[in-house]
């Protein structure tokens, strides 16, 4: 652990939950300007697609290899590699804004973040004592939470005072002043370096990228779709040799065997039905809003705005809470609360008012807040801190992975029902608008608008059918979470439970006391003080793992 004075851990703190804002903010922020984006650069609706969800397919697939990179080789080294990458391709489509352009530089943006992510919790992690780590990770995930929101209300402003590059331009100069910011933190990394697990990395990036982007090709085309079938079997297929790697690796990327302590595979649950959940209630209700309630982009996120409030709240106090009632508690209440806020939602219709969507959103809020926190502090207690990298990676994963089947849970839905529902409406459409109206509701807003108010009855019976979706997909993604509240009622562990990371320390430490109290050889010989001997003992069991 990193000896650091409080004034020190304060600004590592700072940087880092700066950080990591920044880049979940950017997995939503490009949400309201797409159709600026299509306007300006003529960008398709395939285009549009990639351009948002490049950044999370490179986030997703690389994450994990990035925090075993971070453990190795420093995790302030690889914060700053990933925060010069974010910057660099973050400012270049000022410039570069073709949409082929935009594509490939949001990718690599992607690819920063995927260093970025698992640092900013490793590094804390690693520098907090025990005392003062729950607080901490209750910070970074709080900030974390309400990354999404603040990505889309900064970019509805920014809209409204100039164009959608103004998102390039603040993002990429906020990236240039954290990386000036981490360049003033201390290092960090593991006692242990083994050799690298270049399969495990490269099965770990087929299997999560494969299906992500599966998921999300899916849900805007077909998962009939050749394409999509054949990259969710090569995920399929990653996964599992991913898992037989890792069973016989040496010193693995991964030990998939963490999956079955109950910390951490309670963690892992937890955070993915969180991200799920949340991410597909993004693209649903904004869409809602701007599309049948008549919200601008910042009216629309302004509209959301409330929800940040009771998740950084309930982030802050969870780990006193978790202390108190256990994991298991706050676990199935915060997913139970998310459950019933999608419910809830789901009654929404045409003539709902905002006052029918902020009450669900703020207890959605207060589930997320309550969970998020505690649901990450499980997964990194419950791995050495010699690993801490690998085990904010993974958590990252969940976060990414969940977002992508969120997104394409909903989506698909939505645009099922739609397509299934606006059959009936159809007969009353002129030809010349029929394809607009039969593609999307966005397509018959836009038609009748141009035709005139006297078609006005084919908006508003569209409008039905896409509600009708809306709802639907809310109400799916209520049932989702309800049935992971379920599942972690059963999995997740009591009070009492002792995290395999915690208790790891505690035995090197006793061990390291009994050994200057006997007379060690190695120790009160003088040839290695006590306090090095159990800093060092990783790196002498290089190779090993211990039994989960």
């Amino acid at each position: 652990m990193l000896e650091l004075t409080t004034g020190r851990r304060r600004w590592l703190l700072f940087v880092n939950i700066v950080a990591v804002s920044l880049v979940v903010a950017t997995m939503s922020a490009l949400y309201t300007s797409l159709p600026d984006i299509a306007v300006a650069t003529g960008a398709t609706q395939a285009q549009l697609t990639w351009i948002v969800d490049s950044y999370t397919l490179a986030l997703a697939a690389l994450v994990l290899t990035a925090g075993a990179l971070g453990d190795r080789f420093g995790r302030r080294a690889t914060l700053i590699v990933g925060l010069a990458l974010f910057t660099v391709s973050s400012a270049l489509p000022i410039w570069l804004d073709s949409p082929l352009w935009v594509i490939v530089l949001r990718a690599v943006a992607g690819v920063g973040a995927a260093f970025v992510m698992p640092s900013t919790l490793s590094l804390l992690t690693a520098s907090f004592p025990s005392e003062r780590r729950g607080s901490a990770v209750g910070m970074w995930a709080g900030f974390a939470g309400i990354g999404g929101i603040v990505g889309l209300l900064s970019s509805g402003v920014m809209l409204e005072v100039w164009s959608w590059k103004a998102i390039f331009v603040v993002y990429s100069g906020i990236g240039l002043l954290v990386l000036l910011a981490a360049l003033t933190i201390g290092e960090s990394v593991a006692s242990r370096h083994g050799r690298p697990d270049v399969l495990g990395s490269v099965f770990s990036a087929l299997a999560v990228g494969g299906v992500v982007f599966g998921l999300i090709e899916g849900a805007h085309t077909s998962f009939s779709d050749p394409l999509v079938v054949v990259t969710l079997i090569v995920a399929a297929v990653s996964l599992l040799a991913f898992v037989l790697v890792e069973l016989r690796a040496t010193d693995p990327l991964l030990d998939v065997r963490y999956f079955r302590r109950r910390g951490f595979a309670t963690g892992s649950i937890s955070v993915g039905m969180q991200f799920l959940t949340i991410f597909g209630f993004f693209l649903l209700i904004v869409q809602y809003l701007q599309l049948v309630k008549g919200y601008d982009p910042i009216a629309a996120s302004l509209a959301l705005a409330p929800m940040a409030l009771p998740v950084l709240l309930f982030s802050l106090v969870s780990p006193r809470i978790t202390a108190v009632v256990g994991l298991r508690v706050v676990s199935v209440v915060g997913v139970g609360a998310i459950a019933a806020g999608m419910i809830l939602l789901s009654r929404l219709g045409v003539d709902s008012t905002y006052w029918d969507i902020m009450w669900p959103m703020l207890a959605a809020g207060v589930g997320l807040g309550l969970s998020t926190a505690p649901a990450t502090s499980a997964i990194v207690s419950d791995i050495s801190v010699d690993e801490q990298g690998v085990a904010a990676a993974v958590n990252d994963a969940m976060r990414e992975v969940g977002a992508a089947i969120g997104i394409a849970l909903s989506g698909s839905i939505l645009a099922g029902r739609y397509a299934t529902g606006i059959v009936d409406v159809l007969p009353g459409v002129p030809e010349s608008g029929r394809q607009a109206v039969e593609s999307s509701f966005a397509g018959a807003v836009e038609f009748v608008a141009v035709a005139g108010p006297a078609l006005q009855g084919i908006v508003d019976a569209a409008a039905d059918v896409f509600v009708t979706g809306i709802s639907d997909a809310l109400f799916a993604l209520g049932l989702v979470a309800a049935g992971a509240a379920v599942v972690l009622l059963f999995v997740a562990p009591g009070r009492g439970y002792v995290p395999h990371g915690e208790s790891e320390t505690g035995d090197a430490a006793a061990a390291a006391a009994a050994a200057a109290t006997t007379g060690d050889a190695g120790v009160a010989g003088g040839s290695e003080p006590a306090s090095m001997a159990s800093a060092s003992a990783p790196a002498r069991n290089r190779g090993t793992r211990p039994r989960p």
